[in-house]
């Protein structure tokens, strides 16, 4: 009997050491090659998350947020949406390629369709489907609810959240904003403009906004983290996918 115990414990540490594990997922945008990196729990019909990264593209705070929902039994693809060759190097790069996806937003849109069914094609539950974002991938999951595509619920994670001069439009998802309260690159005129927006459409839509903290306060790597705040995010945030992917 003990010795069947030792091998149960090895085969859930075994389950739960896959489920921490990213792998590289290749796939296209016509000739342009996209490379995204998914969880290694793509072995049953599980809820998927898509996460978008912030304007870096692919960084540790995506990577450690697949694996810490890997855990709580989520199949997660981290999106490539800038493509192979197109990876920014500093912040002035991002910044340009950033806001050519946030005016293009129609290639943004297309760039997260493509993604999400690599999510699909690995394993995820086409029926129980959400978008997370951070920052220029906060938007992305705006983006996601504007375009209307088939998921659940989006998450935008101290995103963007204009939308230009585009007219207001269906709003069909259950919509999360995480807000830091003195995010300095969100106008009041934005933040006032898509309240107005998911009104309009009578979307299911909630805001926390997390006092004292600045744009990047989820990340460890950033001068803006704040600990305490980006733990009550994280829980908001699993309380949220918990309801809607359930």
């Amino acid at each position: 009997m003990k010795h069947i115990f030792h091998l149960l414990i090895l085969a859930l540490m075994s389950t739960q050491a896959a489920a921490q594990e990213l792998k590289p997922v290749a796939y296209a945008d016509g000739d342009q090659k996209l490379n995204g990196l998914i969880t290694s729990n793509s072995d049953a019909e599980r809820p998927g998350v898509l996460l978008l990264p912030a304007w870096m593209g692919i960084d540790e705070e995506a990577r450690t947020a697949a694996i810490e929902l890997a855990k709580q039994g989520y199949i997660v693809l981290i999106a490539d949406i800038y493509g192979e060759g197109h990876v920014p190097t500093n912040a002035t790069e991002a910044r340009t390629i950033a806001t050519h996806y946030k005016t293009d937003f129609a290639a943004y849109q297309h760039r997260i369709t493509l993604a999400l069914e690599q999510l699909k094609l690995a394993g995820a539950d086409p029926e129980k489907l959400a978008v997370i974002g951070y920052c220029f991938g906060g938007s992305g999951a705006l983006e996601t609810a504007r375009a209307q595509l088939p998921v659940k619920g989006v998450v935008s994670i101290h995103g963007g959240l204009g939308k230009g001069d585009r007219p207001n439009g269906a709003l069909s998802t259950s919509i999360l904003l995480q807000h830091p309260e003195a995010d300095a690159s969100v106008s009041k005129e934005d933040m006032a403009s898509v309240v107005s927006e998911m009104n309009a459409a009578n979307a299911d839509w909630q805001m926390v906004t997390y006092a004292h903290c600045a744009h990047t306060f989820t990340n460890p790597a950033s001068k803006d983290y704040n600990k305490q705040m980006a733990d009550r995010a994280w829980q908001h945030l699993m309380v949220f996918l918990k309801e809607v992917l359930a």
